[in-house]
Parts: C-alpha cells; structure tokens; sequence
C-alpha cells in the first residue's frame, strides 16, 4: 500500500513538474506601459529625490534599468509610430504632414497606413490575444484605430489628452469634446482627465485577469503626467506629492505599475510576463531649469520635443522575474524600436521582409554575457531634418543651413558639427569636434547613409514609405 501511494506521490509530483515547465515552455506575455512627456530624472531609479515611486523601485531591484534607452522622436505622434512599427517615423510617414506637422490634431485625414504591419498584427499572428489601453494618438479616423491596427481591444482616447473641444486657429477646424472610446464607439465626451490613469489600470488588470490563460500583449500608453500645463491625477493622490500637480501624476503612475505587477503575481503568471516600463520622449521642462513643476531630464541636457539627449533618452526598466537579470544595469544604446523585432523573436515568430531599423535585443534584455548594442548608428531628426547621429558613445550635431529649432546651436552663431561623449559626458557640455575630426568624419559618412535611405530637409529617401490617408475626415463624436 506504502509502495502505491509511493509511486503514485512520484506520478503527481513529475506531472505537476511536467506541467510547470510546459507552462514556461510557452511564449511570454508582453505589457508595455508607455508614459507621455515624462522625463529620465522623474523617478527615483534614474535619480528623482523628488518624486516617490515605489513600485518602479521595486521594478528596478527585481529587473532591470535600460540608461541608454532611446525613443525616435521628442514628440507623441512619430514617437508611438516607431513603438507600432520598429521604424523611424520618417520611414513610415508619420513624421510630417502639411496638415498638422509632426503631431496630429483632431480630425486629421492622416494616421499610420493601414497597410503598416503593427506589432499587434506582428504578435496576432504569432497567435496572441492584444489590447490597447490608453492613449493612441497614430490617426483618429476609423480607418486608422487601433481596432484596425491588430488590436482585439480598444479603451482609451484617439489623440493627446491636451485637444479638448476648441476651434483650431490655423485651419479653423472644429475639434470635438475629449472622446473616451471602448472599440470604435465613444462613451464619454468629455473624458474625464483626473481619471485616466485610475481607470486604465483597472482596465488593464480586468483584461489580464480574463486572459491570463493565452498569451498577450498589453499595450498601456498612460496619458500622464501629460501634454497640459497642469497634469492631472486621481482624488487619492491629488495634492499628495511634492511637486505640484506632475509629482501627483508621476506618483499615480508607480501606484498604477505596482498594480499591474501585483495582479501578475496573485495569477501566478509573473515568469511568463516581461514588463517595459518607459516613455515618449523626454520632458517639456519649465522655463527656469531650477522649476521642476513639468518634469525633470537630469542629468541630462535639453528639453523633450528637441533632439537633445533630454529629448530622446527616456527612463526604461525591463521586468521577467527568472528571466532579466535582476538588479542589474543595461548602459548599450537600445531603442523603443528594437521592441518590435525583441517580442517577435521572444514569441518564437520569425522577421517579415519589410524594412524595420530596430533589432533584436534579446540578449541586452536577458543579460547575455558579452552583449553589446547591435545599432551602428542612430538617428536623431527634427521633422524632416537630420540633427544628429550617434555611434556608439559619440554624438555628432550635424552642420545645418538653417532649422526651426535646436538644442546646441544658436541663431547668428556657429552652426556645427558639434561632438560630443554621451557616456562620459553625460550633460553634453564638452564639445570636442576639433580635438576628434577623424570621429567627425566617420559620423559625417554615416549621416550620409542615413540621409540616402530616410530623407533630410524637404528631400525624400529611398526607403520611405507613404501614411495614411482618407478623404473626408470626420469627428470622433458620442452617438446621441
């Protein structure tokens, strides 16, 4: 009898074993809570004394924190089309338009071609379920939604939570009342903005719940600390932090990771779920640097929505417990491009004979020994406008004619090039372009490469392709 129940104890205990590492054996989750306009000095992993975030805490000690994690773009539009796609916003055509420049307003015949294959669609295809919680902002026309771009599920709103109900002065358009839409229907105008990053959570972690027996992609573009002047948050952390209204929307975002990592943890499915944690572009910053009351881009230099490092280096943190080294540091240059070809590799699907510019990172993310950064160059462009490129640790501000804007040179004042180490001279104080002409030189031919396959100032390159368009756009309004 002692022997049977022996042997049948060695039974359960190599199924229940069997099954467990069937259960790893399957793809991993993907969630992807991407945050808008916040800075890389506003949580405390990346050096914030100012803001407390707990939860990003403890996704640093149990993950792992990404220093030199780049976005394509300092603003919304071409930054989240470079997350969908794995390319430049100049390679797909969401960088600029003669409607709304480089960021699309409210019923806008432009979004991000429906013939782009999305890495919902890339991941659909791979056999996963996906949701898009939050902030879309890549086309308002149904045309265009995320429910056309390989999403299942829909919560959240079209474009920037700053394009209330107003008559633009520039083209006299009429923009609608914030729509919140679940799907392609609206069901609240105007949304409520205190509540936003409370309800997506909740949202997010309803989905989870439901899905946590197949494999998924979460999307979760937050629409704080935000594009308005004054961030807005939740009654429960309203006025709680020390910084005004952006500490208040920063601190409700932690609480909202901590959340989601939690309700990973109670499903037993946390191994099987790798979490990035970033955001769009850096911080808009106030005008006295000492203000920190719009974010904080210390230590490094410049302002989000230029081509500074402040502008497109943004906090990342990287979460797969048993998976990403925990406690560790990742200094390789990597890219919120280099997500789209990382999930399909890790989801065991096999690249597409489209052009994408990100890699396959899998070996940064899981801390493979002797890893390095698989990008030769990167790209930093102001619309249409090459500024700069980097190489390895060096960053070389490209001579320019004439431009709208920058972050080194100035109006009446020597126009480059302009080198800098990014590594060793974190806040690009130290232009050393006449100590290192043959690093000029090297950097002067890559941009070159660059400018023959992405275009520059009003010149097309050979490996653009178009957006989106539609004829006859409409506002996104509530049905009566």
């Amino acid at each position: 009898m002692k022997k049977t129940l022996s042997c049948l104890l060695v039974l359960f205990l190599t199924g229940s074993f069997l099954r467990a590492e069937e259960k790893r054996d399957r793809p991993p989750n993907f969630i992807v809570i991407f945050c808008d306009n916040l800075g890389y000095g506003d949580i405390e992993p990346f050096g914030s004394t100012l803001h407390r975030t707990p939860a990003l805490n403890r996704m640093a000690a149990e993950g792992r924190k990404f220093t030199h994690f780049y976005v394509s773009a300092g603003v919304c539009t071409p930054s989240r089309a470079s997350i969908m796609t794995g390319c430049y916003a100049q390679r797909v055509g969401m960088h600029l338009n003669p409607r709304d420049t480089h960021v699309l307003r409210p019923v806008s015949p432009y979004g991000l071609h429906p013939d782009e294959v999305t890495l919902a669609e890339a991941l659909k295809s791979a056999g996963y379920t996906t949701a898009h919680i939050g902030k879309w902002h890549l086309g308002d026309q149904p045309e265009f939604l995320p429910t056309r771009q390989g999403f299942d599920f829909f919560y959240g709103i079209p474009y920037s939570d700053d394009m209330t109900e107003r008559t633009w002065d520039k083209d006299g358009s009429h923009w609608p009342p914030l729509p919140l839409m679940r799907g392609e229907k609206v069901i609240e105008a105007p949304a409520d903005r205190d509540t936003l990053t409370k309800r997506y959570t909740e949202e997010a972690v309803a989905w989870i719940e439901e899905n946590r027996e197949r494999p998924f992609f979460l999307y979760l573009p937050q629409a704080m600390p935000g594009s308005t002047a004054t961030p807005y948050s939740s009654e429960a952390f309203r006025g709680k932090s020390r910084n005004g209204p952006w500490g208040d929307s920063v601190e409700e975002l932690d609480w909202s990771a901590g959340v989601i990592l939690d309700k990973l943890v109670e499903l037993g499915i946390e191994r099987d779920t790798l979490v990035v944690w970033t955001s769009d572009n850096g911080s808009p910053l106030a005008k006295d640097p000492a203000d920190l009351s719009r974010g904080s881009n210390l230590p490094l230099s410049g302002r989000g929505y230029t081509t500074s490092e402040g502008g497109f280096r943004v906090p990342c943190l990287a979460w797969w417990p048993g998976h990403v080294p925990a406690g560790t540091e990742c200094a390789e240059l990597s890219s919120t491009m280099d997500l789209y070809p990382t999930f399909v590799k890790l989801a065991g699907g096999t690249p597409d004979a489209v052009k994408r510019d990100g890699h396959d990172i899998s070996p940064l993310l899981l801390g493979e020994k002797g890893a390095v950064s698989p990008w030769e160059v990167f790209a930093y462009y102001e619309l249409d406008q090459l500024q700069a490129v980097r190489s390895g640790p060096w960053k070389l501000f490209l001579p320019l004619e004439s431009y709208a804007k920058h972050p080194v040179f100035r109006k009446g004042g020597e126009n480059g090039p302009a080198l800098f180490n990014v590594v060793e001279d974190i806040d690009t104080s130290d232009d050393v372009a006449a100590r290192h002409p043959e690093i000029v030189a090297r950097l002067t031919a890559l941009a070159d490469q660059v400018r023959a396959d992405l275009g520059d100032s009003g010149k097309t390159g050979a490996g653009q392709r178009p957006p989106g368009k539609v004829d006859h756009p409409r506002a996104v309004l509530r049905e009566p």
